[in-house]
């Protein structure tokens, strides 16, 4: 799996400004090849999301060259994004603790 964080600098919302945002733009991050899931981050220091991935493939075929620009066009501030590779797992919904996706 990799998760990917993007942060976009000085754009805190209200909470319901960015609900509706999110639920404005969740149907096109459903349809995402590889996307496992997305958290949408806001506060003082801007906003953003969490991303979980497949794999950096998947991660990469949506962050592809036009992103960056796209994303500084919409919001009027140049994301970053920051890659992780993730191993291991801890889940306290399910109570499990997964390493490369296997339950030990």
């Amino acid at each position: 799996m990799l998760i990917a964080i993007v942060q976009i600098p000085g754009i805190e919302r209200s909470k319901e400004d960015a609900i509706a945002a999110a639920r404005s733009s969740a149907p096109t991050f459903a349809k995402l090849p590889g996307l496992i899931c997305k958290y949408y981050l806001n506060g003082a220091n801007g906003g953003g999301g969490v991303y979980i991935w497949k794999s950096r493939a998947d991660a990469e075929a949506w962050y592809n060259e036009g992103w960056s620009a796209m994303m500084e066009k919409r919001f009027g501030a140049k994301p970053t994004l920051t890659y992780y590779d993730n191993y291991v797992v801890l889940d306290n919904v399910q109570e499990e603790l997964r390493v490369d996706g296997v339950v030990e």
